[in-house]
C-alpha cells in the first residue's frame, strides 16, 4: 500500500501548477488577497491548489487521502483543493458544488474520477466541447474545448456540504476565476441549486451586472445578466441520485450543453 496524504506541490503530480514556493492562504483573508492577486488562470489555479483556509475541510480531504476506500487503496491522493480545469479563454463556464472524496480528491482534477464526472465528461464530449468521453485520472491527455469546469469549494467536504463559512472563504477563487475569463465568456452553466445560489454573489463581486431580482434555480432555466452579453444556464446536477432515478437523462445534459456550445458560438452544430 501507497503511504497516504496529500501530494506535495512541484513533487511531479499530472497538472500540477503549484510549486514548493507557491503562496499557501491559511486565512479568509490571505484567501482574498492571493485570488485578488493572481494574474492569469494558471496562477490562481496553483494558489487555489494549495490553500488551508478551512481547518475543517483540511482535516478531511486530508484524512481520506491517507486512508482511502478500499477499492483505491494502492492508489495516490490528490488530498489537496482541486483547481479549475480548462483554458482561460474558455468561452463556457460550467460550476459545481464541490469535488468528490474519492473523484476529484484522489485524482486531482475537478468532476474526475467519479460518476458524475463520467456523466458530466460523456455528454461535453458529445456535444465537441471535451476531447475524450472520459475523465478517469490528472494524466490522462483529457481537453477541454472553450469550457473551463470550477466549483464553489474548492476541497471536499465531509458529505458533500460545506459550511455557509466555508463557501464563503472560498468565494474569492471563484471571482477571481469569473474576472479572467470575463472578455471571453459568453455562457455560464450551474450544476445545482447551491451553486446557482452561490454564484450571484460572486457575479457581482466580480463586476458582473445582474438582474434586480433573483431568478430561481431549475433545469433549463435561462438569466441574460445585463450588458455583458453572458447567459447563465441552470442544470440539475449529474449527481447519481440523480442520474440512478432519472431526474436527470444523457439527452437532457446534451440539451444543456449543447445549447451553451452554440450559444457560445464554439460549435456550428451541437447535439
Amino acid at each position: 500500500m501507497r503511504s497516504g496524504g496529500p501530494v506535495r506541490p512541484g513533487s511531479g503530480w499530472p497538472g500540477d501548477l503549484a510549486a514548493a514556493d507557491t503562496p499557501v492562504a491559511a486565512t479568509p483573508g490571505e484567501v482574498r488577497a492571493l485570488a485578488a492577486d493572481a494574474t492569469g488562470t494558471r496562477e490562481l489555479d496553483a494558489r487555489m491548489s494549495v490553500c488551508r483556509a478551512c481547518p475543517r475541510l483540511v482535516t478531511w480531504r486530508e484524512e481520506v487521502a491517507a486512508v482511502r476506500r478500499a477499492a483505491f487503496a494502492e492508489q495516490a491522493y490528490w488530498g489537496r483543493p482541486v483547481p479549475s480545469f480548462g483554458p482561460g479563454d474558455a468561452r463556457i463556464l460550467v460550476i459545481g458544488l464541490a469535488p468528490a472524496a474519492h473523484g476529484g480528491n484522489r485524482t486531482g482534477r475537478i468532476f474526475t474520477g467519479d460518476r458524475s464526472g463520467d456523466w458530466l465528461f460523456a455528454s461535453l464530449h458529445r456535444v465537441g466541447l471535451a476531447a475524450l468521453p472520459t475523465s478517469v485520472s490528472a494524466g490522462d491527455g483529457q481537453r477541454l474545448t472553450a469550457t473551463r469546469i470550477v466549483a464553489v469549494v474548492r476541497c471536499a467536504p465531509p458529505a458533500n456540504k460545506p459550511t455557509t463559512t466555508e463557501r464563503d472563504t472560498c468565494r474569492p477563487w471563484l471571482v477571481r476565476d469569473l474576472e479572467l475569463v470575463r472578455s471571453t465568456l459568453r455562457v455560464i452553466v450551474v450544476l445545482g441549486g447551491f451553486a446557482w445560489s452561490a454564484l450571484w454573489p460572486a457575479l457581482v463581486q466580480a463586476g458582473f451586472p445582474v438582474p434586480p431580482r433573483r431568478v430561481s434555480f431549475g433545469h433549463g432555466v435561462r438569466v441574460e445578466l445585463p450588458v455583458s452579453g453572458v447567459s447563465v444556464v441552470g442544470c440539475y446536477h449529474p449527481s447519481q441520485q440523480n442520474t440512478f432515478t432519472g431526474r436527470v437523462t444523457e439527452v437532457m445534459l446534451d440539451t444543456i450543453f449543447g445549447t451553451a456550445a452554440e450559444l457560445a458560438e464554439v460549435v456550428e452544430r451541437a447535439g
